[in-house]
């Protein structure tokens, strides 16, 4: 499990971060509608939220 999850889902979750960061930074920097930026922001958030999660579930799983 801890092999699965430190191969695939840790740099998913961190490439989802990234494109929802880069997605509002570029909205932002084209003058784009405030509520995309507010939207894409929020789902950073979430987003990070779930990475964090993921992150420690695989360092749990690899201290078993």
């Amino acid at each position: 499990m801890a092999d699965f999850l430190s191969t695939f889902a840790v740099p998913a979750a961190l490439a989802a971060v990234a494109i929802a960061l880069l997605l509002g930074l570029a909205n932002m920097m084209r003058d784009g509608p405030a509520g995309r930026s507010q939207t894409l922001m929020r789902w950073r958030v979430g987003l990070q939220f779930v990475a964090v999660v993921v992150i420690m579930t695989t360092i749990w799983f690899m201290g078993r």
